[in-house]
């Protein structure tokens, strides 16, 4: 090698040598499994698109996304957890609306700041919530629904994946929308409601997808009354949806998005945000959420931090005038 040559390298090796151990994580990142925490139990619509979304962005990445269940407090926990990992992108949520956008107004102290502890990374996916009952339920639409709750206040009880989750809070609004009285029984995650639901335990449920409820609705087992969304659901094209039934206006989504620990550096954040946005596009991932009749998202990063905001608005205004507490 020539001199010149040799000085070149000499001095591409040291500029190299001197680079921060950041910028070096960030181009080789990631270096080992991802661990991405799914904060509801197995079964569930959170699971499915988190392990769906694992799966995209490990092929994408050429690294394994690993899926952690860590389910409690309406997925509060799993999100807090995310929220105080390391903010070095092997620590990643797949969080909802629940964590995100209503808990923070439900109580008086939440575990974690959304804006400051948080980095966005993308809106995953969205379903609808759905007004599921048992066939023996002395009603058998949402008008019988409400006439009965009305002759029999607070006693009419209906099962939620958890205090503050987007069913929880579809179930508030139409009590205020229908002038009614129901009683909430807070459930961990909807693959723990199903069972209940189908022997009669409980003979009504708003779940937020019909991720597990869709194969019993179809056998007979199980009836929907509604959906939340604003236009009916693909899977159950014969149901009305809320606004249709006597309700204009009426619109609950429950959705879904990534996020990392807020100092999470913004090369990782894009990085994992790409893996996303290219794996999303794969025949798998369709096939998956239209398997729990869930709406594909993707998102910029801001753009998503935007979405956050204004859900939280909505929902923020929506606690105060009812006046909802979850402590």
């Amino acid at each position: 090698m020539k001199r010149r040559d040799l000085i070149a390298a000499a001095a591409a090796t040291a500029t190299i040598g001197s680079l921060p151990r950041t910028v070096w994580a960030q181009a080789n990142y990631p270096s080992k499994p991802v661990k991405l925490i799914v904060p509801f139990p197995p079964g569930g619509p959170t699971d499915i698109m988190g392990r769906t979304a694992a799966k995209a962005m490990g092929d994408k990445l050429g690294q394994q996304f690993v899926v952690e269940n860590k389910a409690g407090a309406g997925g509060n926990i799993g999100t807090d957890a995310v929220a105080k990992a390391a903010p070095d992108g092997y620590t990643i949520a797949l969080a909802a609306i629940s964590s995100l956008a209503i808990g923070p107004h439900l109580y008086s102290k939440f575990p974690f700041d959304v804006e400051k502890d948080l980095a966005p990374i993308s809106l995953v996916g969205t379903t609808p919530c759905v007004i599921v009952i048992n066939p023996s339920a002395p009603y058998s639409d949402l008008k019988g629904l409400v006439a009965y709750a009305k002759a029999n206040p607070g006693k009419v009880q209906y099962s939620v994946s958890g205090i503050g989750t987007s069913n929880h809070l579809a179930a508030e609004l139409l009590q205020s929308v229908a002038d009614i009285q129901l009683m909430s029984v807070p459930y961990k995650g909807s693959s723990q409601i199903v069972p209940d639901l189908l022997s009669g335990v409980i003979q009504l449920s708003m779940e937020s997808s019909l991720a597990t409820t869709l194969q019993h609705i179809k056998a007979g087992k199980l009836k929907a009354l509604a959906v939340t969304s604003s236009k009916r659901s693909k899977a159950l094209p014969d149901v009305p949806t809320v606004a249709e039934s006597g309700y204009p206006g009426f619109e609950v989504e429950t959705w879904f998005g990534l996020v990392a620990p807020a100092a999470t550096p913004s090369a990782i954040v894009q990085k994992l945000h790409y893996a996303w946005a290219q794996g999303a596009m794969t025949g798998e991932a369709q096939a998956a959420f239209d398997n729990i009749s869930g709406n594909l998202r993707v998102t910029a990063p801001k753009d998503f931090g935007a979405f956050i905001q204004s859900e939280s608005k909505r929902w923020g205004e929506l606690i105060r005038k009812l006046g909802i507490k979850a402590d």
